[in-house]
């Protein structure tokens, strides 16, 4: 196995970065750490782009700092591996998701929940632990802690096997926890984006019955014919709606805009589990009375721990569940960002890092 010194001096990168919330990105070159004793250093080739990528580009949930380098869907094939460094050797592939730091002692930690960590560490736009500023896979390399790095099986697509790390691991971890996941059971999944189409594919894999909930009816053929969804409804026709009161065990709202719980709510079956995925930049109306009346639950559920994550990509890699993706070179990435906002993807962004990023510079 190749191991790096011990003693090193920091790694010259290039990427792509806003430097402020008009979200424009534009080439800036920085510095990666040396590889530590415990790090993994790999050669990006692809990098997905989510729709928290766009608000953290125009800090609109009020945390971004700049230069921000996004990205937290990111693979690609180890260079380097530290003297400790067991589990990765040079030439694996590999990926890092939405975080490269915990503090690895807290409750939630020792459960293998670093996601809900208090001090767990976001891959871009937040501070390390050696008070360095991480930035994302909008670049051309990446050094983390083994920990947080997770193995992409051989029969994995890197390029749609990216978004897998933050759209997957996002609807996998609930589909899970709540018992949502059991053959034959009929949940519901609001939203056809790229949290959402993905939260077909598992749920099909799982063997659970799958109604599609959009606002828009030219969805209805992709949902049925090509991602395989049982039934689909539009949420604004008040017609299907109630036809279909009280028929679901549960339902994953992968939606980011603010929109009415009180008729998804009413969907569910007594005991029901309405899980929250997506982020809305406003506070929604929860009608309080629609869930004592059969004992309802509404939850939410962030991202994954990695020992979950890299599971999820396993059972993935099992059943050949990818995401549909739009492969673009890293210097259209600006207009992707614009199309993004307005939902004009089927159904995720991938950059091509490996190809583009060095071209383009």
């Amino acid at each position: 196995m190749a191991k790096s010194p011990e003693v090193e001096h920091p790694k010259k990168a290039f990427g792509w970065a806003a430097r402020d919330s008009s979200g424009i990105l534009s080439p800036f070159k920085f510095s990666r750490r040396a590889t530590g004793e415990k790090d993994v250093t790999f050669k990006i080739l692809y990098c997905g782009i989510c729709h928290s990528d766009l608000h953290m580009l125009k800090n609109e949930w009020g945390i971004s700092t700049y230069p921000l380098v996004p990205g937290h869907e990111i693979v690609g094939m180890v260079t380097e591996v530290g003297s400790k460094v067991h589990r990765f050797r040079v030439g694996d592939k590999v990926g890092v998701g939405c975080l490269v730091g915990a503090c690895r002692s807290c409750n939630d930690c020792s459960n293998n929940l670093e996601n809900y960590c208090p001090k767990s560490i976001l891959t871009y736009g937040a501070v390390y632990h050696d008070g360095t500023t991480t930035y994302g896979g909008y670049s051309d390399i990446m050094v983390a802690d083994e920990h947080f790095v997770i193995r992409i099986p051989d029969n994995l697509p890197l390029d749609a096997g990216a978004p897998l790390l933050c759209a997957g691991i996002t609807v996998y971890s609930p589909l899970k926890f709540y018992g949502l996941d059991k053959p034959g059971l009929h949940v519901g999944v609001v939203g056809l984006g790229g949290l959402g189409h993905v939260a077909v594919k598992f749920a099909k894999a799982m063997g659970v019955k799958i109604t599609v909930i959009s606002t828009s009816p030219n969805k209805k053929t992709e949902a049925l014919e090509h991602l395989g969804a049982d039934s689909f409804l539009v949420s604004t026709d008040q017609g299907q709606i109630q036809a279909a009161l009280g028929t679901l065990d549960g339902i994953i709202d992968t939606v980011s805009a603010v929109h009415p719980l009180l008729p998804l709510i009413g969907l569910l079956k007594s005991h029901g589990k309405l899980i929250m995925v997506g982020a809305p930049e406003k506070p929604l109306e929860l009608p309080i009375s629609s869930i004592l009346l059969g004992r309802k639950i509404v939850g939410g559920s962030c991202i994954g721990g990695l020992k979950e994550t890299q599971e999820m990509i396993d059972f993935a890699a099992k059943h050949n569940i990818t995401a549909d993706i739009e492969v673009i070179p890293i210097d259209y990435v600006n207009t992707a960002i614009e199309r993004l906002v307005k939902a004009d993807v089927r159904y995720r962004f991938v950059i091509d890092i490996g190809n583009t990023l060095k071209l383009s510079s």
